[in-house]
């Protein structure tokens, strides 16, 4: 049996925009769809930019989001569609305030709290400046170190994560060791922008930026321990997510995410990311705590 041929970058970036949106159901109500080629669980980053949207849909366009707060209450699947339920708590002249319930089955997997804001002027300051790395043509992508290093681990699940196609490019500036990861300092960078362009919406940019925004800073948290996910060294689950929204970017252009983690203990570990534009503005902070539990 022939296998099918890969997705090319512009169908992986219309898969992401199309798993982002929602399907509206009436009352302010909304379904997100499944991942169809997840792990079996759903990714946090996905929860959180879906509830996003869910949102964002109940607020007017000249409000763009500044800051959102998640909590993720249990393990979401990827076998069936999220429900997502908005409360209109606040329009005011300047802020709109949402709180969305994400559930599945019945029981809430996520809680979410996002607050949007007419665009106004104001007093206007970056610090820290962006730091000095490697451009992003200079780095190797790291699903071509995974690649490289795929055959080293077992068949299976992690594998098939290893070499699965994805539509957003990552290229760390400290390439991690998943296998045999030495311990070093908590803190790392790396580019990311998707595959293939997308559309011009902004909120197609914010979602995607929340989804990405995921995937480094619990990884970040282990350095200082060298301990590995593949290995099978540790569990780990976010906790909570916050994201503050500073400026305008587009998910499409390179984006550095410096990440660090001041302190992890009592099974939990605790990240915080800023992400920037290539000419150095500061477009996005973010925090995380997650659970952290060895094996």
């Amino acid at each position: 049996m022939a296998l099918a041929p890969a997705p090319t970058p512009e169908q992986l970036v219309a898969e992401l925009v199309l798993l982002l949106d929602l399907e509206p159901r009436g009352g302010d109500r909304f379904i997100g769809r499944r991942h169809k080629e997840g792990t079996g669980r759903v990714f946090g980053g996905q929860a959180i930019a879906q509830a996003l949207g869910a949102a964002r849909r109940t607020v007017a366009d000249d409000r763009p989001v500044h800051s959102l707060h998640a909590y993720f209450l249990r393990g979401g699947s990827d076998e069936v569609p999220i429900d997502f339920r908005v409360k209109r708590d606040l329009d005011g002249r300047s802020f709109s305030n949402r709180r969305v319930v994400a559930s599945q089955q019945g029981e809430a997997i996520l809680n979410l709290t996002a607050s949007f804001q007419k665009r106004q002027d104001g007093p206007e300051h970056q610090y820290p400046r962006m730091p000095d790395v490697p451009p992003p043509e200079d780095l190797e992508p790291d699903a071509a170190i995974r690649a490289r290093i795929a055959e080293q681990v077992p068949e299976g699940p992690m594998r098939r994560l290893f070499l699965r196609p994805r539509p957003i490019d990552f290229r760390s500036v400290e390439p991690r060791d998943w296998l045999d990861p030495q311990k070093r300092e908590p803190c790392a960078h790396c580019w990311f922008r998707t595959v293939a362009p997308l559309p011009e919406e902004p909120r197609v940019h914010g979602a995607v930026l929340a989804y990405a925004s995921d995937f480094q800073l619990l990884a970040t948290a282990l350095q200082p321990h060298g301990l590995s996910y593949p290995r099978g060294d540790v569990k780990g689950a976010s906790l909570d997510h916050a994201i503050w929204f500073h400026g305008e970017f587009r998910a499409d252009d390179w984006l550095l995410y410096a990440t660090d983690s001041p302190w992890s203990g009592r099974a939990r570990g605790f990240g915080r990311g800023q992400i920037f534009t290539r000419d150095g503005r500061l477009v996005a902070s973010v925090a995380q705590e997650g659970m952290l539990r060895t094996v």
